[in-house]
Parts: structure tokens; C-alpha cells; sequence
């Protein structure tokens, strides 16, 4: 794999933009479930990014929603018995 050039990079970014964007809208949680509604933009995604990028993006955006998520309801810590 040839490391993508400026403008490859930023087509890739904005493909990533704009998919993140429909599964907001969509109130999808998760990068992984690939909705019909946003299938068109996903496929546009995936052949703009290197496969590694696509996979790191998931993980990245998957991240941000459970950490977004902690920040906004907190979270209860594991007790350790004893």
C-alpha cells in the first residue's frame, strides 16, 4: 500500500465526515452495523480510505460515542469484593 497523497487523504476524511454525519443523524451508536440508510455513503468510505484506515476511523468514532456516552451519564465502578 502507497501511503495516500494531500488530496487523497482529505477525500478519505470527508468521505469519513460525511458517513459519521448519517449515522448521527440516524442515532446509529455503532460504526459497525453498516445501516441500509447509510450504505451509499459507507461504500464511498470504504473505497476512499485505505482498508486500515477504515477499521482505525470505526474504532476511533466507536470510542468517542462510549466516551461521550460515560461523560454524559457516568458510569458505576467495579467493586472489588474482598
Amino acid at each position: 500500500m502507497s501511503f495516500p497523497n494531500k488530496a487523497q487523504r482529505k477525500m478519505c476524511w470527508d468521505a469519513r465526515d460525511r458517513y459519521w454525519e448519517c449515522l448521527d443523524n440516524e442515532n446509529i451508536k455503532d460504526s459497525a452495523l453498516k445501516p441500509k440508510v447509510c450504505s451509499e455513503l459507507r461504500r464511498i468510505f470504504e473505497n476512499s480510505c485505505p482498508t486500515q484506515w477504515v477499521s482505525h476511523f470505526d474504532r476511533k468514532r466507536d470510542y468517542n460515542v462510549f466516551k461521550e456516552k460515560m461523560q454524559k451519564e457516568g458510569y458505576e465502578p467495579i467493586k472489588e469484593s474482598q
